[in-house]
């Protein structure tokens, strides 16, 4: 069996207090896994992995040498923002397609997913998060990048990026200042999806231990190709900069999560 790394570590300057976190960077699986029983078209879907994010975290690292933790495998195996608990982690539909690998599933297989991939991803996201509180001397703030699809179930979405929260303020709104500020693109305030989910990873590894964050979603058409890409890392970079020299944005404090008492 070859070495699957369920992540990737890049390097940054810790010392700067940011870090960024891509869950569904990449849309591969270990060789023994095959393709799930799923046509190789599936892999290049948002069911599979976030389109776009890979090369878009890795400027935007480049640009801020600031440190990155992408998850190396698709969020088909298991998910990585979603707790040990939750009862999507493995999915048997997605968007409409069933996924015969993950359906039925024995317990010991269940386990064996969150031993190999999840839980060494996330020992990952606490370690980079640890160290760069240790080089900088604060609380780190966490920034985590999504991307969602132009449509869903037939209706356009007129969001342009988006912007995730729980209950934990100090990112966010001069997060969304930012993006509005050059007037040219909507964003979306907890829209089209609710940042408030028990046991995910803004959840665990931010709202838990009261470190500032946000996570970003940007439209996928926007960041399918190069030049997208290239457009959005230099659209946030400069953002990203301007908050992470807010001293109010590195100091821990908790905030009651709406899914309720954040109790690790």
């Amino acid at each position: 069996m070859r070495h699957f790394s369920p992540y990737e570590v890049i390097n940054g300057k810790r010392e700067s207090g940011l870090v960024l976190l891509a869950d569904h960077a990449m849309n591969r699986l270990p060789p023994e896994y095959g393709r799930l029983g799923l046509a190789d078209s599936a892999f290049e879907r948002h069911i599979a992995y976030d389109i776009g994010i890979e090369p878009l975290v890795r400027q935007l690292s480049a640009a801020l040498d600031a440190p990155a933790v992408l998850g190396c495998f698709s969020r088909l195996l298991i998910d990585p923002n979603r707790g040990e608990d939750d009862p999507t982690l493995i999915m048997k539909i997605s968007d409409g397609a069933v996924i015969p690998g993950n359906h039925p599933i024995a317990d010991e297989e269940w386990q064996n997913r969150l031993n190999r991939f999840h839980r060494p991803y996330h020992q990952a996201v606490s370690q980079t998060i640890a160290e760069t509180a240790a080089a900088s001397g604060k609380a780190p703030l966490v920034i985590s990048l999504h991307s969602f699809t132009p449509a869903w179930k037939g209706i356009a979405r007129p969001w342009h990026a988006a912007v995730l929260w729980d209950n934990d303020p100090r990112a966010v709104f001069p997060l969304i200042e930012g993006l509005e500020r050059a007037g040219d693109i909507v964003v979306g305030n907890n829209e089209p999806y609710d940042g408030a989910l028990r046991g995910d990873t803004m959840y665990r590894h931010c709202m838990v231990p009261g470190i500032a964050h946000a996570l970003i979603e940007v439209r996928q058409d926007l960041i399918s190709d190069a030049a997208g890409v290239a457009d959005w890392a230099g659209r946030l970079a400069p953002i990203l900069a301007e908050l992470n020299d807010m001293p109010a944005l590195h100091a821990y404090q908790r905030f009651p999560s709406r899914t309720g008492a954040c109790d690790g």
